[in-house]
C-alpha cells in the first residue's frame, strides 16, 4: 500500500485528514444564525471554528459528560459559563466542564472568531 503520508490511527486504519489547517481559512458567516465548521474529529476530541457577526449569540447550553472550551482567535465575545457572564478578548482561552450551562454573545462591531474544543467529541 502507498505511504499517504498520514499516520495510522487507532484500530490500524489511516485517514486521508490533514493534519493541519489554517484556521483563517475556514472563516465564514451566515445571516440566520453563527457559523461553525468542523476541522478535526476522532473519538476523543472535535475541534471546529464558530463565528459569530455581530449581535449573534450561542444560546445557553450543556454537555453532560463533556468538557468543552473556547479560544479566541479574533474579536470580543460575552461568555456565559454557569452563573457567570465574562468577556474574552483575542488570546484568551475561556473552559466550559462538562455538565455546565455555558454560551457565548457578541455585543462588539466586528466578527468574533472561536476555535472550540469538546472532549470526548458529541
Amino acid at each position: 500500500m502507498p505511504k499517504t503520508g498520514f499516520p495510522k490511527l487507532k484500530g490500524g486504519k489511516e485517514k486521508d485528514m490533514p493534519f493541519v489547517k489554517a484556521v483563517h481559512d475556514h472563516v465564514g458567516s451566515r445571516e440566520d444564525k453563527f457559523y461553525k465548521t468542523t476541522l478535526f474529529r476522532s473519538d476523543a476530541l472535535l475541534l471546529g471554528l464558530n463565528c459569530l457577526e455581530p449581535g449573534q449569540i450561542q444560546q445557553p447550553h450543556d454537555h453532560a459528560g463533556q468538557d468543552k472550551f473556547y479560544y479566541v482567535v479574533e474579536g470580543r465575545g460575552q461568555f456565559q459559563i454557569g452563573d457567570d457572564v465574562t468577556a474574552a478578548a483575542a488570546g484568551e482561552v475561556v473552559w466550559a466542564p462538562a455538565g455546565v450551562i455555558h454560551g457565548v454573545s457578541n455585543k462588539a462591531d466586528s466578527r468574533l472568531t472561536l476555535l472550540v474544543g469538546i472532549a470526548p467529541a458529541p
